[in-house]
């Protein structure tokens, strides 16, 4: 079956058409099972609601950014209880301490031999979800120590290294970074965020139904439709998503343009970025797209896929400089400008 190719190995025509196809049609059922029950406590917010989906499905990391009081904590909890993991959370403080996060050895006494030992007492990092909560409210030094188990899937604590479950997400939220009491977050942490998604006010009516759904005796009980084992096969089955090459060096090229640096980029990226895209942004919008094209019944990457995914992907991945801040360019724009300029791919549809 020439529809269907791995990216190692090609895939036999039993698996193509039976197996593979029952895959498949799971992956579908169990996306729009977690939609139809997380829109029964979250009004609107479809666009936020997918992008979450494809990071988890992706098995990446999603950053969520809004002001307060738009249900970014309720909307994480919800998805999270969908998928019968074990979820944890975490409310970043300024006084956190990383081995609040990661856990900590204790000395022990031994029963048996009356002696002390070292007995390692895991932290809240331990669990399949990880909600950051304000994940901004913390010094740098605290949000560092969720870089290892973001990128390695890990976490060390005195040495030893210790393994954390899998599948591993952390979906953490912030509020804009001008608002009082928050820390930037570091790029190289920023780099490991699959996604920044942007968490707005609802309309009128959208706002009027959630006044009307938590001011009422109104109870909801939410079902997990998934397991740990089932998404992991979801997660392969993503990377089996075939991708033209076209599309492929049009996402490469979408990325190289971000640097002001390369000899392609555009006059208005010289003018206004001090620093680009790292090449983990092509492999996430590839990867997203993978996922998005499956979601809307799709068995390839489309130009469309990758359009609806690249700010999500790149806005917190530009690092602009004093003339964008002066005259009002956020990176927002400048992605605007790039898909806008850059000629879409042979066959794009």
């Amino acid at each position: 079956m020439s529809t269907w190719v791995a990216d190692t190995a090609p895939v036999s025509d039993e698996l193509a058409s039976g197996e593979l196809r029952e895959l498949i049609r799971r992956f579908q059922q169990v996306r729009d099972g977690i939609l139809a029950q997380v829109q029964t406590v979250i009004v609107g917010q479809e666009e936020v609601l997918d992008q979450i989906l494809i990071a988890l499905f992706v098995g990446g990391h999603c950053l969520i950014t809004g002001l307060p009081g738009t249900a970014k904590t309720l909307m994480v909890r919800t998805i999270a209880e969908t998928l019968g993991l074990v979820f944890k959370r975490i409310q970043f403080t300024p006084d956190l301490m990383p081995s609040d996060i990661t856990g900590t050895d204790i000395i022990e006494e031994d029963p048996t031999s009356g002696g002390r030992r070292w007995t390692f007492v895991p932290g809240p990092i331990f669990g399949n979800v990880l909600l950051a909560d304000e994940i901004n409210r913390t010094p740098p030094k605290t949000q560092a120590a969720l870089l290892e188990a973001m990128q390695e899937r890990s976490c060390t604590v005195r040495g030893n290294m210790y393994p954390l479950p899998a599948p591993f997400f952390v979906l953490a939220t912030q509020n804009p970074i001008e608002l009082e009491g928050t820390y930037p977050l570091p790029e190289a942490q920023l780099d490991r965020f699959l996604f920044n998604t942007l968490l707005d006010y609802l309309s009128a009516e959208e706002e009027l139904r959630v006044v009307d759904q938590t001011t009422a005796n109104r109870s909801v009980q939410i079902k997990p439709v998934t397991n740990a084992a089932e998404i992991l096969q979801f997660q392969e089955l993503i990377r089996r998503v075939p991708i033209a090459s076209s599309i492929g060096a049009y996402v490469v090229e979408l990325v190289r343009a971000t640097r002001p640096g390369t000899p392609t980029a555009p006059e208005f990226v010289r003018k206004y970025v001090n620093f680009g895209a790292s090449v983990r942004a092509a492999q996430f919008i590839v990867l997203g797209a993978k996922v998005r094209a499956l979601a809307h019944h799709r068995y390839h990457v489309a130009y469309e896929d990758v359009t609806a995914l690249a700010a999500a992907t790149l806005r917190h991945r530009l690092l602009l400089n004093f003339h964008a801040e002066s005259e009002r360019i956020d990176t927002d724009e400048i992605i605007r400008r790039l898909l806008a300029q850059l000629p879409a791919p042979k066959g794009a549809h």
